[in-house]
C-alpha cells in the first residue's frame, strides 16, 4: 500500500477552452498535462466544464454532445495509465437520466471518482437550473491519501457544501470555476473564498476559466488561500498559464508553501484587457479572418480600432472612413492620424452618391415634409450598408462601435451604425471610453499586438463628441453632459434606483424622467444589437431582461412610497419608438 503523501505538487491549468470544441479541448488538456508533468506535478486541475466549454447553455441537452464529452473523458482517463499526473477536469455527466455539471478525477488509466455540482446558479448571466440537475451533498475524494474536497464554482458561494466537505474529512479544497469577469469581481471572489476558509479551516484553491465566450470574458486570475486566510498565490489575469503550487502537510494540517504571485490589474486595466480578450476570442473561435470597422474620427471608433489591433494585430484590421458633407476636415485628419498610429489598413469611401441616391428614391414619398432625423439616419444606414458589403465581400467581421451610454438612450440607428457582429465597447459608458483611451496611450496589456505609446490622437479625446449628421451637431444638443448622463444611467441600469433617489444625487427631475423614458423606449433596439463584452455587473443582454412592450414609468417625486412594497402605475399615454 502506498504511503499517504505529505507533499502534493498541484498544477493549475488556467487554459482557454471553447464551447463545443470537444476534441480541441481534449487536445489542450493533454498539452497542459504534459506541461504539468514537466513541472513535477502529482495532479493537474482544470476549470469548470473544461471539456465542454463554459457556458454550454442548451447545447448540453443534446445527447450527441453529451456522448462526445463522455468519450473525451474516457480517452483522457486512459492517458493517465502512463504514470504521469492525475487529472481533475469538468464535463457534463449523465447519471440516472439526468445531466449534471460534474468534476472527475482521472488516475491510473480510469475514472477514479466523479463529483456533481450541488448549487446551480440561476441569476444574472447564469441559467444552470435550465440545463443541469443538482447533485447530492459530496464527500471528499481520496487521492493518494490526501482527501480532496471538490466544490464546483457556486458550491463555495454558500456555506453548506464546504461545511459538509470539512465535516467528512477533507484536507484541501480544490474549486474549479467558470466565473466571468466584471469590474471588481476579483475582490468578490476572494471574499467568498476567504469566508469558506475561515469556516472550514482548510486551504482553498480557486481555479478560474480563461477566455472569451460570446459576451462573457473569463479572466482567470486564479488564487490560493491558506488556512490563516493569507493569499498564498495568484495566477495572472487574462493570461493562459499552467502553474505549479506545492502543498505540505504539517502538524496543523495542509498549507500551500510555493505558488506564483502575479501582479493584479487595476479596474481600468482589467476592463481594457477584458475587451481585448472578448473580441479576440469571438473573432478567433468563430473563424473570422479579421475585422472591419467604420472610422469616424471620434473617440468610440478610435478605441474600438485600438482594441482590435491589440486583439488581432494591425494586419487583420481594416478601418474605413465614410465621409459626407457634414464630416469635418478635423474628423478626416483625426481618423487618418489614428489609423497611421495603429498601423492598420485605412481607406476613405465617400457616401454622397449612396445618400443622395436614397433621398432621390424617397423624394416622391417624402414630398412636402421637413428634413429631420429620418434624413440624418439615411447617412448612418448608407455607412452600415457599405461596411456590411465589405464584410460580405471579403469576410472580415464588422465591429460595431456604440458605447453603453448610446445604447441606453437609443442614440444609435438600426441597420446603420448598429450594424455588426460584435461590439467590444457595448458595456462601457462614454466617460469610461474616454478614460480607456487615455489609459491605452500610456499602457497596453500583456500580449497586446498593437504598438506602444500614443495610438489615439489627443484631439480625438478632447474635442466635443458629435455624430456629424447635420451642421454643427454636438451630442449635448440632445443629451445631458456625459458625466451627468452616465451617472443617471448607472443608477437606472445597474442599481435600479428610483427617480427620487437619483434626483437626490443632484440631477434635475425632468431630465431623469426623460432619460428613464429613453432607456425604456430603446429596448427594441438593444434586442437587435450585436453582442458585446460584459465589463459591468449588469450588462445589456444576459444580465438585464426587460420587456419591449413596457408602459411603466417611475412617477418620481410625486409617488407615495408604501411601507410594505414599491407600487406604482405608469401614467396614461402612448409611447412611440424613436431613433
Amino acid at each position: 500500500m502506498t504511503a499517504p503523501l505529505d507533499r502534493l505538487v498541484l498544477a493549475l491549468a488556467q487554459v482557454n477552452s471553447t464551447v463545443g470544441a470537444v476534441e480541441d479541448n481534449l487536445s489542450r488538456a493533454r498539452t497542459a498535462r504534459k506541461r504539468a508533468a514537466e513541472l513535477g506535478a502529482d495532479l493537474v486541475m482544470f476549470s469548470e466544464l473544461f471539456l465542454a466549454g463554459y457556458p454550454p447553455e442548451d447545447l448540453v441537452l443534446k445527447p450527441a454532445f453529451q456522448d462526445a464529452c463522455g468519450g473525451a473523458l474516457e480517452d483522457l482517463a486512459r492517458d493517465t495509465a502512463d504514470g504521469g499526473p492525475a487529472v481533475l477536469i469538468g464535463l457534463p455527466w449523465m447519471q440516472d437520466g439526468f445531466c449534471h455539471n460534474a468534476y472527475a478525477l482521472l488516475e491510473g488509466g480510469r475514472i477514479a471518482a466523479v463529483r456533481r455540482k450541488v448549487d446551480l446558479p440561476n441569476y444574472g448571466v447564469f441559467d444552470e437550473k435550465r440545463v443541469f440537475h443538482p447533485g447530492p451533498m459530496p464527500g471528499p475524494v481520496d487521492f493518494r491519501g490526501v482527501r480532496l474536497g471538490l466544490p464546483i464554482c457556486e458550491d463555495i458561494w454558500q456555506a453548506d457544501v464546504v461545511e459538509t466537505l470539512a465535516e467528512t474529512g477533507a484536507d484541501i479544497l480544490l474549486s474549479p470555476n467558470g466565473s466571468p469577469y466584471w469590474r471588481g469581481k476579483d475582490d468578490e471572489r476572494l471574499a467568498v473564498a476567504t469566508a469558506r476558509v475561515v469556516e472550514s479551516g482548510l486551504p482553498l484553491v480557486y481555479l478560474n476559466q480563461i477566455g472569451g465566450q460570446d459576451e462573457l470574458a473569463f479572466d482567470g486570475a486564479s488564487f490560493i488561500v491558506n488556512p490563516d486566510c493569507a493569499v498564498a498565490g495568484r495566477l495572472p489575469a487574462f493570461e493562459e498559464c499552467v502553474a505549479r503550487a506545492v502543498f505540505e502537510r504539517g502538524d496543523s494540517g495542509w498549507r500551500c508553501v510555493e505558488a506564483p504571485d502575479a501582479a493584479q490589474l487595476g479596474d481600468d486595466e482589467a476592463d481594457y484587457a477584458a475587451c481585448v480578450l472578448g473580441l479576440r476570442d469571438y473573432v478567433r473561435k468563430n473563424g473570422f479572418p479579421g475585422v472591419a470597422l467604420g472610422m469616424s474620427g471620434g473617440v468610440d471608433s478610435a478605441l474600438c480600432a485600438a482594441l482590435a489591433v491589440d486583439a488581432l494585430g494591425a494586419d487583420k484590421v481594416h478601418a474605413i472612413m465614410l465621409p459626407y458633407r457634414f464630416t469635418s476636415g478635423e474628423s478626416l485628419r483625426d481618423a487618418e492620424d489614428c489609423a497611421r498610429a495603429l498601423g492598420l489598413r485605412y481607406d476613405v469611401t465617400p457616401i454622397a452618391a449612396a445618400v443622395e441616391g436614397v433621398e432621390q428614391a424617397l423624394s416622391g414619398l417624402f414630398a412636402g415634409t421637413q428634413r429631420g432625423v429620418t434624413e440624418e439616419n439615411i447617412q448612418a444606414r448608407a455607412r452600415g450598408l457599405i461596411l456590411m458589403s465589405v464584410s460580405n465581400k471579403f469576410g472580415p467581421m464588422l465591429v460595431t462601435t456604440g458605447n453603453k451610454s448610446e445604447m441606453s438612450v437609443g442614440y444609435a440607428t438600426l441597420y446603420g451604425d448598429m450594424n455588426g457582429g460584435f461590439n467590444p465597447i457595448k458595456d462601457l459608458y462614454k466617460t469610461e471610453v474616454f478614460r480607456l483611451c487615455r489609459l491605452r496611450n500610456r499602457w497596453k496589456p500583456f500580449g497586446a499586438r498593437g504598438p506602444d505609446g500614443v495610438v489615439i490622437p489627443e484631439n480625438i479625446i478632447t474635442k466635443p463628441p458629435t455624430a456629424e449628421l447635420r451642421e454643427n451637431q454636438k451630442d449635448q444638443d440632445s443629451l445631458p453632459p456625459y458625466d451627468a448622463l452616465d451617472d443617471m444611467l448607472e443608477c437606472l441600469v445597474e442599481k435600479d434606483m428610483r427617480v427620487a433617489e437619483i434626483v437626490a444625487r443632484g440631477h434635475d427631475v425632468e431630465t431623469v424622467k426623460k432619460i428613464e423614458r429613453l432607456l425604456y423606449l430603446a429596448e427594441y433596439k438593444r434586442r437587435q444589437s450585436a453582442p458585446g463584452v460584459k465589463v459591468t455587473k449588469k450588462n445589456f443582454g444576459r444580465d438585464r431582461r426587460y420587456p419591449i412592450v413596457n408602459r411603466f414609468r417611475d412617477p418620481g417625486l410625486s409617488a407615495r412610497q408604501p411601507d410594505f412594497a414599491v407600487a406604482a402605475e405608469s401614467p396614461a399615454g402612448s409611447a412611440r419608438f424613436e431613433e
